[in-house]
């Protein structure tokens, strides 16, 4: 059953959201990295190659979309600014928009921390969330024109993004203007070091793998670990916590299928997503009602969950990694508990008004391997 809702969620989404069908194209960076991954998984699954074209097709109009200029200013063409035939071969260089509804915020115009929410621009936390998606449909292909993309992306946002205080510390932008000139909100997340580092460490590991170049990320690795030494990543906020548990999954692998030396960092990483789980149980979120919540942070978590067991596989052979596994197991009920409850709560207005991210998010949950990757290989 859980396949087939998947199946029904992917081309309604398809079909929506203009990558198949009439409807003229809707994209949003997010949203389409999970939706990508998801038709990775039920081309797995099902070894339908609809599912397969349609992963790459998505990938094709993200980038025709999201790396061009909006068509509602009067700047054209790509955000890198290459002629049209250059641009199509490097499409990630000057990073991909949001996708957001409103344009960005004008150098002349006061900041709104509402309004700002709903204007585009770039997000680190995104293009991470894309590199991924490059990474796993290289992974998918053995096509490294894909990972050549990720890598591209990878080293201009590092160069955008990361600046240094007038302390002297590393520190991240969270948005940037479309064209990367300037920073739209300047405080950083909580975890893109985090995810700037794993990202980063993925991505060369599979160039390494597959005898490719690395692209000279080490600036890039070595700038997101200074800042990951110092943070601390303990949260209550569903998604945050989701992203904790993907990103312990991810190094996992890192760790212990390709010889990072990074076990205490994992066991940390470990440690503090146990904390966040225990203190997110102390809080009463999922007994609000459903116009109080919103779907796709709870579903995030659940995501997160859902790759406790791949995890638990890949870190076997070591016991303090599995018996820090084996306790954020404990908190595996909490998936079924949020899908259980959203399934039955898809006509709340907090369902509906982020439909897209919703439903694709929800599909991830319900096949979660086209997010995570075949279990022998980093994903």
């Amino acid at each position: 059953m859980k396949h087939e809702l998947a199946e029904a969620l992917m081309m309604d989404f398809a079909t929506r959201t203009g990558l198949s069908g009439k409807f003229p194209p809707q994209r949003y960076l997010w949203t389409d990295s999970f939706a990508v991954c998801n038709f990775l998984g039920l081309f797995r699954k099902t070894k339908k190659k609809q599912y397969l074209v349609l992963a790459l097709e998505l990938v094709d109009q993200v980038h025709h979309t999201l790396g061009k200029h909006r068509t509602d200013e009067e700047r054209v063409g790509w955000i890198s600014g290459l002629p049209d035939l250059e641009a199509e071969k490097h499409p990630t260089i000057g990073g991909l928009r949001i996708g957001k509804k409103l344009n960005e915020r004008q150098p002349d115009t006061p900041y709104d921390p509402e309004l700002e929410w709903h204007r585009d621009g770039q997000y680190f936390h995104y293009l991470t969330r894309w590199m991924h998606t490059l990474f796993r449909i290289g992974q998918e292909t053995g096509d490294k024109t894909f990972i050549s993309w990720a890598v591209e992306l990878a080293c201009t946002a590092h160069r955008a993004f990361v600046h240094t205080t007038t302390t002297g510390h590393k520190r991240i932008y969270w948005k940037m203007s479309i064209d990367l000139s300037r920073p739209l909100v300047d405080s950083m997340g909580q975890h893109d070091p985090l995810d700037g580092f794993i990202t980063c460490l993925e991505l060369q590991s599979l160039e390494k793998s597959a005898g490719g170049s690395e692209n000279d990320l080490s600036g890039a690795i070595a700038d997101f670990r200074e800042m990951c030494e110092s943070g601390h990543w303990v949260t209550t906020d569903a998604l945050g916590i989701g992203n904790l548990l993907e990103n312990s999954h991810r190094l996992a692998t890192l760790v212990f299928s390709r010889d990072i030396r990074l076990h205490d960092l994992l066991i940390r990483l470990l440690q503090e997503t146990r904390d966040s789980l225990q203190a997110f149980m102390d809080t009463t979120s999922l007994l609000a009602p459903a116009s109080y919540r919103l779907p796709f942070r709870e579903i995030g978590l659940a995501i997160g969950l859902h790759g406790l067991e791949a995890t638990a596989a890949i870190a076997a052979g070591d016991q303090e990694t599995s018996s820090l596994v084996k306790k954020l197991q404990y908190f595996g009920g909490l998936a079924n508990q949020i899908e259980s409850f959203w399934m039955a709560h898809q006509k709340a207005s907090t369902w509906i008004d982020h439909r897209n991210i919703n439903s694709v998010m929800f599909a991830t949950a319900l096949e979660p391997e086209g997010y995570y990757g075949p279990s022998n290989t980093p994903c």
